[in-house]
């Protein structure tokens, strides 16, 4: 019997999902900084996150994304509004999408959140588009 919980079905599942969204050189740094401290996290995150929730067939995507965002805004994780305002190249969420998702965190988690993540979407799209690479 092979022990290794990589093999689970559930983590293969998060770990193509995961690829998908993020892309594969962010989900390769990752997998490569992981040590034996923080390799059971990266695990958890890729079966319960990636392959439990973000594989459930209820929302696209595109619409996941659009949720995310607006949580990771509305809580203040900055470092991953910047990672999922990237992962939009994949999900199919456009600027649109992520412009209205912010402003539903103004009414209903602050100004000072929406304000942040508005930021923080400005220097990643600068980013993509071939700008400087500002602080995001």
């Amino acid at each position: 019997m092979d022990d290794d919980p990589k093999n689970t079905s559930r983590y293969r599942t998060g770990l193509e999902v995961r690829r998908s969204v993020l892309g594969d050189p962010h989900v390769d740094r990752a997998g490569d900084a992981a040590t034996d401290f923080d390799r059971p996290f990266q695990q958890l995150i890729t079966e319960a996150a990636w392959g439990t929730v973000w594989a459930r067939p209820g929302l696209s995507k595109r619409e996941r994304s659009i949720v995310t965002l607006a949580l990771l805004a509305a809580l203040g994780h900055d470092e991953e509004v910047a990672m999922h305002v990237r992962a939009t190249a994949n999900t199919g969420a456009s600027r649109d999408d992520i412009r209205e998702a912010f402003l539903h965190v103004a009414i209903y988690a602050g100004v000072p959140a929406a304000n942040r993540a508005f930021r923080i979407a400005k220097e990643v799209f600068s980013q993509m588009d071939g700008g400087e690479n500002t602080h995001a």
